[in-house]
């Protein structure tokens, strides 16, 4: 992995997007995007992160977020163990999923590629951590994030997407809290 893909600032601000094996398009359920929020709530709770900006697509997440106990990396892959975890638990035992047999069929097949998957791999394994060092980058990445959803053409304006820190930023904190953006001067 190249040097500008890690964590080397322990209690920097980070941006970060990591996406399901094979880009599936698992999060199509409210009980999936709830299993992300819920662990974001955790993690911030238990584990000391700060967000200050998210979206949940289909088949991808992004993040601005700091560590407070400066353990990014460690935050992250205990982020992404958990949410693996719990959405292939529902998978499994949801007699609503029509895309059962096939999802944990690509989960096992992605699983057998990789010699430290003992069953199923849910996530890709990079999270590929772009540390902000700037208010323009920052803004950058939060436009970013925002403007996934309009790209990606589920909606036409940002804050209709409800999973997106987009509505955070209109007061609307419905689906997620996320920390004061205050570091903007």
């Amino acid at each position: 992995m190249s040097r500008k893909y890690k964590f080397h600032n322990l209690s920097g601000l980070y941006f970060v997007s990591f996406a399901t094996v094979y880009w599936l398009d698992i999060f199509t359920r409210q009980v999936y995007f709830s299993v992300l929020a819920d662990s974001i709530n955790y993690c911030r709770a238990e584990k000391g992160m700060e967000l200050y900006a998210y979206c949940f697509m289909p088949s991808h997440v992004h993040f601005i977020f700091r560590s407070a106990d400066e353990q990014p990396m460690e935050l992250i892959q205990a982020y992404k163990k958990h949410t693996a975890k719990k959405v292939l638990e529902i998978i499994e035992n949801n007699p609503q999923e029509s895309r059962k047999d096939w999802l944990l069929w690509m989960f096992e097949r992605a699983g057998k590629k990789q010699s430290n998957v003992s069953k199923y791999q849910f996530w890709q394994h990079h999270n590929k951590p772009i540390e902000l060092w700037s208010e323009k980058v920052i803004k950058q990445k939060i436009d970013y994030i925002h403007n996934n959803p309009v790209e990606s053409g589920f909606v036409t304006n940002a804050i209709d997407w409800k999973y997106s820190s987009a509505r955070n930023y209109q007061e609307d904190h419905t689906v997620l809290e996320i920390d004061s953006i205050g570091f903007f001067g």
